[in-house]
């Protein structure tokens, strides 16, 4: 049987083909430029191709049939036919107080999901399309809806609550909602592996640094606080997101500026981050690049990033009173070893200690490395994360009614002897170019 997951942005649909018997990847993909014009597929087939084709898609329903006419090409795909697709996983970034698990997508949790754009306008209208071309193209499938939101519903109120209006909450809905959540269950999941812990005995500190970018304090393997809130707005520094900042500043912005509401909103969701700290990069790599070469907003902007980590860092080491081990995941996450340096230096009297040497050459998506040092009472981990791999999991359990919230299920990658066979075959080509990579592979313990 096949899963196929969908995460559709206002312009990109992104995709992923899983054979579930074989627990392996087939195929994955963007197309991007959706409604745009210009629009193109990249679509790759490990062993078998990887092409790059222009395609108008005027809509998300061209789109999505585009990816199906990919993944059933003679040539290129990798399914006989759309018979075998058995269920779609579809990313949904908000799912309110109504959704606190992932569901079968119905008539009824549809116009559920309508009547919650407005807590998440940025993501939610575009997941919805996807969703709504999906069920027109494969009406027959079981489509189902994974919440980035509902890792987070096991936080205690004194983490979801702001300290405004009582009615605020009642009315609107007003609360600590939490982004991110599919990659922190899969990188907490995978953290307590590492540790040979159960994983409700087990304590983290997860950092998700990608272009949208936020903090998890993980408390008995289940979500105790994170630094996104009631939108993906508020925390860390990201990409061209602001994070945390003074609610006055709007106001003051509004009246001395000129601003409006929709102009104030653009501005704190686009033209801000590490992109307004350095007036043109929003890409850490640029950032990176401009930095060595002495420009001072550069520097800058991989301090302020830096720094916002490390503070989430020490606020949650304190909420939990205990740490097991600090994951660094997401693109930068993963391939960014200044973040990851300036994050944890300085931390040494928390038991937080990273190998330099390490950590500077801590870049593959292809294996779970550590890069604390050997005397570091916390692990430091460096977790690939996949999100697409809890969206098929959960999509798989969902069609034939096994399904249930994360403290009562077993997800197969939580298995010591786990394999994710994609990576695996890219690991080997990576210890060829990078042979030291093997000195940091985290293994979990023998027993």
């Amino acid at each position: 049987m096949v899963i196929l997951t969908l995460n559709c942005g206002s312009s990109s649909v992104k995709y992923q083909v899983y054979d579930w018997e074989e627990k392996n990847v087939l195929a994955n993909g963007i197309v991007e430029r959706v409604t745009l014009g210009d629009s193109v597929i990249n679509h790759k087939a490990p062993g078998i191709c990887e092409f790059v084709q222009e395609h108008e898609c005027p809509t998300h329903t061209v789109a999505i049939e585009l990816i199906l006419n990919t993944i059933t090409h003679p040539k290129y795909g990798v399914v006989k036919d759309m018979g075998m697709i058995g269920a779609v996983g579809h990313r949904m970034v908000h799912g309110g107080m109504k959704f606190a698990r992932s569901v079968l997508i119905n008539d009824e949790s549809l116009a559920t999901f309508k009547e919650l754009i407005d807590l998440a306008p940025l993501h939610n209208p575009a997941n919805i399309m996807g969703l709504e071309a999906a069920r027109a193209v494969l009406p027959n499938v079981p489509h189902c809806a994974i919440m980035d939101t509902a890792w987070h519903q096991t936080m205690p109120e004194s983490s979801f609550m702001y300290a405004l209006p009582r009615e605020w909450y009642e009315k609107y809905q007003v609360r600590r909602y939490g982004f991110h959540g599919t990659s922190f269950l899969y990188t907490a999941k995978r953290a307590a592996v590492l540790l040979g812990k159960d994983p409700f005995e087990t304590n983290l500190i997860i950092a998700h640094i990608g272009n949208g970018s936020s903090i998890n304090a993980v408390k008995n393997g289940c979500s105790y606080d994170t630094s996104m809130g009631m939108t993906p707005l508020e925390g860390l520094v990201m990409g061209t997101r602001s994070g945390d900042l003074d609610p006055g500043i709007i106001f003051h912005m509004m009246k001395r500026g000129g601003l409006h509401a929709g102009e104030v909103e653009k501005k704190l969701n686009k033209e801000s981050g590490v992109l307004g700290l350095t007036g043109h990069w929003a890409d850490r790599r640029d950032i990176e690049k401009a930095a060595e070469g002495g420009n001072h907003a550069a520097q800058l902007a991989q301090a302020a990033e830096s720094y916002r980590i490390k503070k989430y860092i020490g606020a949650y080491y304190a909420a939990l009173g205990r740490v097991d081990a600090i994951v660094f995941t997401a693109g930068v996450g993963e391939m960014g070893p200044i973040t990851r340096e300036l994050a944890t230096t300085g931390l040494e009297e928390l038991g937080i200690k990273i190998d330099l040497e390490k950590n500077s050459k801590a870049k593959c998506r292809n294996a779970e490395l550590e890069i604390s040092a050997k005397d570091s009472k916390v692990k430091v981990y460096v977790i690939p994360t996949d999100e697409e791999l809890v969206m098929t999991e959960d999509a798989y359990a969902l069609m034939n009614g096994s399904y249930d919230v994360h403290t009562n299920y077993t997800y197969h990658f939580q298995s010591p002897g786990y394999v994710n066979k994609q990576r695996a075959e890219g690991l080997e080509n990576d210890l060829k170019k990078k042979p030291w990579l093997a000195d940091m592979i985290a293994l979990p313990p023998k027993k």
